[in-house]
């Protein structure tokens, strides 16, 4: 499974992409397939999302450490995060 994720241009907040949009809940991403660098390069062309990249999911959850935590929020404080229910570790 492949899935988009860029930062939020306001905000910054990492974002994920919807099939028809972007939100700040990675349960929101969908699969693109092969399609993902195109649909990156078209976002980021329109300004709806600053240096977004596909990276690799399982089960709906980034596969890599980096993108997890990206994913879940802040990793000293996961209670203050965005998704604090992701776990940082790979089972």
């Amino acid at each position: 499974m492949k899935i988009v994720t860029g930062n939020d241009l306001p905000s910054g907040d990492v974002t994920w992409w919807t099939g028809s949009g972007w939100s700040r809940a990675i349960g929101d991403a969908v699969d693109v397939g092969d399609q993902g660098e195109v649909i990156a390069a078209a976002e980021e062309a329109a300004r709806r999302v600053n240096a977004p990249y596909v990276i690799d999911a399982e089960n709906g959850l980034p596969a890599h450490i980096k993108d997890r935590v990206r994913a879940a929020g802040p990793s000293v404080r996961q209670d203050l995060g965005v998704n604090p229910a992701i776990p940082l570790v790979k089972a």
